[in-house]
Formats: structure tokens, sequence, C-alpha cells
């Protein structure tokens, strides 16, 4: 059986990037549900009702491990998806603990979704982890639109993050949390923009860690896979050379 991949459009290809490098010998299903994308400025209802369609979808297909590659749908879903499939279900959150763990005293920028940040699950990360409140939390949806365009134009970004930024010192910050997987696509244009030290994290590479574990936990791995992906969009099979493969090629470009 596969391990499925889900997220609201193609940001979690780049936790799929990660998992491919690390388990090669594991095959995939991927569901991008782009007829909807994004989930980040909408309602928590139509969100859940969203996933969970996709999600029924995906265990017809069969798939063995679900990682919800999206902190979004995390932040709204997971507890029922959880209690909904017999099969582990991974989620992602902003990485907002190792942010702390290892920023010292400066401060830390988290770049998310509008809904992401409102949730109560990122308001209790926060509270629990951010003892000297250096955490501050700032919405990007225009970057989710820019990926799912396949919009790189790296002088236009900087415009754009440029006017959202612009009432913040940057070198205030010692590290900036990508709580959007849509985000890491921006990573090098963002190295640009803060000063040479500060940190760039993601949780792509702690989840693709965690569903190591789980896969050697429950004797789940696979013998004779090829990385092979299957993609959908939105329930429809895309064919291997389909608009995704650019963005895995993207991904190879810029490490």
């Amino acid at each position: 059986m596969r391990i499925g991949f889900f997220d609201s459009g193609v940001g979690g290809i780049t936790v799929l990037h990660e998992a491919i490098k690390q388990l090669p010998r594991e095959d995939f299903i991927y569901y991008a549900d782009i007829d909807h994308v994004p989930y980040g400025t909408k309602s928590k209802e139509e969100v859940l009702k969203l996933v969970l369609d996709a999600v029924d979808f995906m265990a017809a297909e069969g798939i063995k491990v679900l990682v919800v590659a999206c902190n979004t749908a995390t932040s709204i879903a997971i507890n029922e998806l959880r209690q909904r499939y017999d099969f582990p279900i991974l989620g992602m959150e902003p990485a907002v603990k190792p942010a702390v763990e290892n920023n010292g005293c400066k401060r830390i920028l988290v770049m998310a979704t509008p809904l992401t940040l409102r949730e109560e699950k990122y308001q209790n990360l926060v509270t629990r982890l951010d003892q000297d409140h250096l955490v501050d939390g700032k919405a990007f949806p225009e970057l989710v639109e820019y990926a799912e365009n396949f919009y790189f134009d790296k002088d236009e970004i900087l415009k754009y993050l440029n006017r959202k930024l612009g009432i913040h010192n940057l070198t205030e910050y010692g590290t900036v949390v990508l709580g959007c997987t849509h985000f890491p696509y921006f990573k090098r244009i963002l190295q640009e923009l803060f000063p040479a030290d500060t940190h760039i994290v993601d949780g792509s590479t702690g989840t693709v860690n965690y569903l190591k574990k789980i896969l050697t936990e429950r004797k789940l791995f696979a013998e004779d896979g090829h990385g092979q992906v299957t993609f959908y969009s939105s329930g429809r099979k895309e064919l291997p050379e389909s608009r995704y493969a650019r963005y895995l090629l993207l991904l190879d470009q810029n490490q």
C-alpha cells in the first residue's frame, strides 16, 4: 500500500519531495484539492468538510499512512480524521518549538495563512512555548496564490514581501518559521530579504523523520516500491508528467 499526502494545493509537494528523498522504496499518492485552494481564507466549517471528503477518497484508493501536509488542514481537521480512520495520520504545525529552543534572545517571525494564525491550536502552541513573548505571527496569503500559479518572479515577490514587512525591523529576527507548506518555494528569496544570519525553518524534515518512525514502529515499510507518485487533482487522476512534476523539479533545483 502507498503513503498518502494531502494538501489544499501544491504546498504539500515540499513535504512529499523530502519523503521521496528519504524513502526511495515507497510509493505515494498525492492529493491536491485544487478546486478549492486556498484553504487559509475559508471558514473552519468549509475546510473541515473539504478535508474529510478528500481523505475519504484517498482511503478508498488504499493508503497505509496519511500525511496532512497542510498546516491549515491540520489545525482544523486532524482530531476528527484520527477518530474516523484506523491508519496512522500525521499532521503539520508551524515549527515554533525548534525555533524557540534554538533562537536565543532575538524575535521569531511565524509566516502562515490567516486561518492557521486564528486557530486555537496555533494560539495554544505559542502560549505554551513563547514564555518570553518573542513570537510574531503574520499572514501571507498571497504567497499561496503565487505558488499555485507557479509564479516565482523574484523582483515582484520581493516587492510584495517588502510591502508586508515594511513596518518591521528585520534585523530583530533570529528565526523565520515557514508555517505554510507553500512557503518553502520562496526560501531563497526570503534568504535574500532577511539578514544572512537569520534561520529560516519549516516542518518538512521533522515531519518526514516522524513518518519514518511510524513506519518503523508499525512495520509498514515497503519492500518493493520505486518512489512512484500518483497525483490527484480534487479526485481527478493526473498524468505523471502533469504540472506537479514541475514543482518537484523546482525543489530539486533549489537544493
